[in-house]
């Protein structure tokens, strides 16, 4: 009997804050523009004062080249880039009434959305 209260609560304590070993990280904020490309595709995201963009791949594999890249109009952009499996990113910028854009790129293969969120 305590074996499986203390296995339940386990359950209970453990069971939310786990997450699925193939998860993607997601930026904080609504889902503001989605751009598919050849091999994956580029997710950019807003908050109130901040946008957010990821590059996510269409399949994890091998290792492969991908970046993404967020900028807000008249500041310096934000890159994250070199050899992963399943997504870059992500990246953020400061972005309070302020346009943005954002470029995603896997094995060669590329999006962007031009300013947005003006």
């Amino acid at each position: 009997m305590v074996l499986s209260v203390v296995a339940a609560l386990g359950l209970v304590l453990g069971g939310p804050a786990v997450a699925p070993a193939g998860a993607v990280s997601v930026c904080a904020g609504r889902p503001a523009k989605t751009v598919p490309f050849g091999t994956g595709e580029l997710r950019v995201y807003k908050s109130r004062s901040y946008a957010c963009a990821l590059a996510v791949a269409k399949k994890s594999g091998p290792r492969r080249a991908m970046s993404v890249t967020i900028q807000a109009r008249g500041g310096q952009p934000v890159t994250d880039s070199g050899r992963y499996t399943k997504q870059a990113g992500p990246v953020t910028v400061h972005a309070l009434n302020r346009c943005v854009r954002a470029t995603g790129k896997i094995s060669g293969k590329s999006g962007s959305t031009g300013w947005i969120l003006c």
